[in-house]
């Protein structure tokens, strides 16, 4: 039964005394509260005490057309699930917005600080530093002097003082005198020792985080190498024990080089992180950081030390190298390249005479500098790629650099190349060259490591053994002589530092494996 005015069915019927159709009692009403008195459907009147209520179960609504059919509750379904999903990104929009709004305001703090903690700590550092400058410099000497470690001028002032020309200037003299009376010494490992050369121990010293060793040097009276690795730290350890003494921690980036010093115990790093670090030796093995320098301002590529032990240079590519006193970690001139070149330093040695100074770039030239004056008096050309390594020969005449082309001998009396090795392919390059220290040998490491017969200018130098780089790496980075050519000490891309030698040397010389 069905309402006369809306044709549905009602949900609260009603029927009219006097015509008897049925009604949805809200139409009726508001029908006749508008001033309707007749039925809608004729001209007789109406009023309420016409209508009837009339009692009837519950209703129930038909279902809608849509859900009348499958495909139509499909429909429905589906229109439900689009309005949940799209409620759904809406909140996880919501959510991801707010997670950056957290996230940058964290940032913020954390790095306002850092920039607070960094700022009051390179304070610190100026005050130590004056307070040292102050207890150094004698109370005659100007007040600007008391500054050098920022002043460029009053920097080179103090190189060019008499007291440090002549000790470089006596220190020269009686390394070429002694040269000239130097012999190859009878205990130096003959090539047939050389040609015996394998692995016999390999230490793992840098952490398996960050694997790989970019430095090494050796400490020939003690037999103690230390290495700088990518994981930011330097380590000292003894060859002859097998033990770790020290592990040196303080940079924040990877150590690029790493020099010891004659005397004293005193221990230099270099970093990407900008720093020079000097270190101080103790009585229980450790090393304590006396100084950190910070007159750079891009990575520190290199560091040498002067054969007076006195004096270190380190070089960076920020385009300069800075001359440092060792004792007070002042730096007494920082020389700028004056050609204007962009690209930095990556690679320095001093001479064995200590008055000239070998530097490579990136721009894969090497220069020769004068020290005392700090100019550039040679320069060479040739090479392909960042200038890697330098080594300067013990007879004072031959230079060996590496480059992403192989090594070149330069000849320091001419200034010319003489010979050019190339062993490996333009994807490869040499990461490091060097002399042992009769000059009797060279050895050179980057796919493998290969060692070399130092002959004349006009001979042919001979390669002696080529040894695989058993890292599994494919890149040795570093390789070093012991002392009289006694073993290699090679790093390598991963974390250990690996030794070659003769299995038959004398017991002084045995190796413990690990």
């Amino acid at each position: 039964m069905n309402c006369a005015i809306s044709g549905e069915v009602p949900e609260e019927p009603v029927v009219s005394k006097n015509s008897g159709l049925l009604f949805e009692k809200r139409l009726i009403e508001r029908h006749i509260s508008v001033g309707i008195w007749k039925m809608p459907n004729n001209s007789e009147p109406l009023t309420m005490d016409d209508i009837v209520p009339v009692k009837t179960g519950k209703i129930v609504r038909p279902r809608p057309v849509q859900a009348a059919s499958i495909p139509g509750m499909l429909g429905m379904f589906q229109t439900e699930w689009d309005s949940l999903m799209l409620s759904n990104f809406a909140l996880e929009q919501q959510l991801h917005t707010a997670r950056q709004e957290l996230s940058h305001a964290l940032y913020q703090h954390d790095a306002a600080c850092r920039v607070i903690a960094r700022l009051k700590k390179e304070r610190d550092e100026a005050r130590s530093l004056l307070a040292q400058a102050e207890r150094h410099i004698p109370a005659s000497t100007p007040i600007t002097l008391l500054l050098t470690k920022w002043d460029l001028v009053e920097r080179k002032s103090v190189l060019e003082s008499a007291s440090i020309f002549d000790e470089l200037t006596e220190c020269n003299a009686a390394l070429s005198q002694q040269r000239k009376k130097r012999q190859i010494p009878s205990t130096l490992a003959p090539i047939d020792d050389l040609e015996r050369y394998t692995q016999i121990s390999s230490h793992p010293l840098q952490k398996t985080s960050k694997p790989g060793i970019a430095s090494i040097d050796i400490h020939h009276n003690k037999d103690i190498i230390a290495t700088g690795g990518f994981d930011t730290n330097a380590v000292i350890f003894n060859r002859s024990s097998g033990e770790i003494l020290s592990t040196l921690s303080g940079h924040s980036k990877k150590v690029t080089s790493v020099k010891f010093v004659g005397r004293d115990d005193l221990f230099l790093s270099s970093s990407a992180d900008k720093t020079v670090r000097i270190w101080q030796g103790s009585d229980d093995g450790n090393y304590n950081c006396n100084h950190v320098l910070k007159d750079h301002n891009a990575e520190v590529q290199a560091v040498t030390v002067h054969a007076t032990n006195n004096y270190f240079v380190t070089a960076s590519l920020d385009n300069t190298w800075c001359f440092y006193e060792l004792s007070s970690g002042l730096c007494l001139t920082q020389v700028e390249d004056p050609t204007g070149s962009e690209g930095g330093y990556t690679s320095a040695a001093f001479h064995p005479d200590g008055l000239i100074l070998g530097t490579g770039t990136s721009e894969a030239i090497v220069k020769i500098w004068d020290v005392k004056s700090q100019t550039n008096v040679a320069r060479f050309d040739g090479h392909v790629g960042a200038v890697t390594a330098i080594s300067f020969s013990e007879n004072g005449y031959f230079l060996a650099t590496a480059a992403s082309d192989g090594v070149k001998l330069w000849d320091l009396r001419k200034l010319r190349n003489f010979r050019t090795f190339a062993p490996y392919g333009s994807e490869t390059p040499t990461s490091s060259v060097e002399f042992d220290h009769s000059g009797s040998y060279l050895a050179l490491a980057g796919a493998d490591i290969r060692v070399y017969q130092v002959a004349n200018v006009k001979s042919e130098w001979n390669c002696i053994k080529t040894f695989p780089d058993l890292s599994g790496t494919g890149k040795a980075t570093c390789v070093k002589f012991g002392p009289d050519a006694k073993y290699l000490a090679v790093g390598s891309m991963d974390r250990n530092l690996g030794f070659l030698a003769y299995q038959g040397i004398p017991k002084q010389w045995s190796l413990k494996p690990t």
